[in-house]
């Protein structure tokens, strides 16, 4: 699977009744897809996989392979218990996605060994990139022992460790080839990219990306008054309460004009005072791309 440019991590919109939304999910994907994303990672962190059920991630992925009809690689959340992994993967692939994003499954954490074989398992039904947080990380030679594994193309990393990932990267492009995908997956990761490209990385997921694409392409482009004066404020206002990295991007969603509804618990929406920082952090983005 060739990605490349930004990657698009839509929400999931819920509607007053707090059901999934699955126009305004169409409507948020399809007006990303104007912006040209490399792909579209749905049913992810920032679609709040953790708490969908298991009939809301399937019609959410259904949802976004009808949108994008292969103009882009679909790609959507799986993880947790094995048993739900596996069906989530299945009703992926009855959907048309092209890959799976393998989340950690949580709480039970055994050998390395033993998480090789619940990746096997998964990678069996999708092609897969395992991401790299919380309880799974992974030293150098595991990720090789992965890479090896049928259908398993890619690690994103949420992790942040530089040596570690340094190492990895060589490692892999030593033993495996230049054919196995890295992206840098952390928060609001425009503002560690300077280091990920020091380590041959050039792809990352953008979260600025699916509230105001126009500032994440002009970024990508090379706008590096963005990084200071936009970027590096953001990182601040989102690290002030846990979960605000889903928060603040459907925040920037409602503020941009497109109700996708509030976050689920146990994340909380944002305070009215950090939502009008948002709001003057969204218009600076915005006069910097437009000048």
């Amino acid at each position: 699977m060739d990605l490349s440019g930004v990657l698009f991590f839509p929400v999931t919109p819920f509607d007053a009744e707090g059901a999934l939304a699955e126009d305004v999910l169409a409507e948020h994907i399809g007006k990303g897809l104007a912006n040209d994303p490399g792909a579209v990672f749905v049913a992810c962190g920032t679609g709040e996989f953790s708490a969908l059920s298991q009939d809301e991630h399937a019609r959410a992925v259904a949802v976004a392979t009808d949108t994008v009809q292969g103009r882009v690689p679909v790609l959507a959340g799986a993880g947790g218990p094995l048993g739900a992994a596996l069906e989530q993967a299945r009703a992926a692939r009855a959907a048309g996605a092209d890959g799976l994003l393998l989340m950690p499954p949580y709480l039970a954490q055994g050998t390395g060994a033993g998480f090789t074989a619940y990746v096997r398992a998964v990678a069996a039904e999708l092609p897969v990139i395992i991401y790299q947080r919380g309880s799974v990380v992974l030293d150098p030679e595991t990720v090789v022992e992965l890479a090896r594994v049928p259908g398993v193309i890619g690690l994103k990393d949420g992790l942040g460790d530089v040596d570690r990932l340094q190492r990895t990267v060589l490692a892999v492009r030593r033993e495996i080839g230049p054919g196995f995908t890295f992206f840098n997956g952390l928060p609001t990761a425009e503002l560690t990219m300077p280091a990920y490209r020091a380590l041959g990385i050039e792809l990352y997921s953008s979260a600025v990306f699916a509230f105001a694409p126009e500032i994440a392409v002009a970024y990508f482009n090379g706008h590096d008054r963005l990084l200071e004066e936009f970027y590096a404020p953001l990182v601040e206002l989102r690290s002030r309460v846990p979960g605000y990295a889903v928060s603040l991007v459907k925040a920037g969603l409602r503020l941009r004009g497109l109700d996708v509804g509030p976050v689920r618990a146990p994340l909380t929406d944002l305070t009215p005072q950090h939502v009008r920082e948002l709001d003057e952090l969204i218009g600076t983005g915005l006069r910097l791309v437009s000048a």
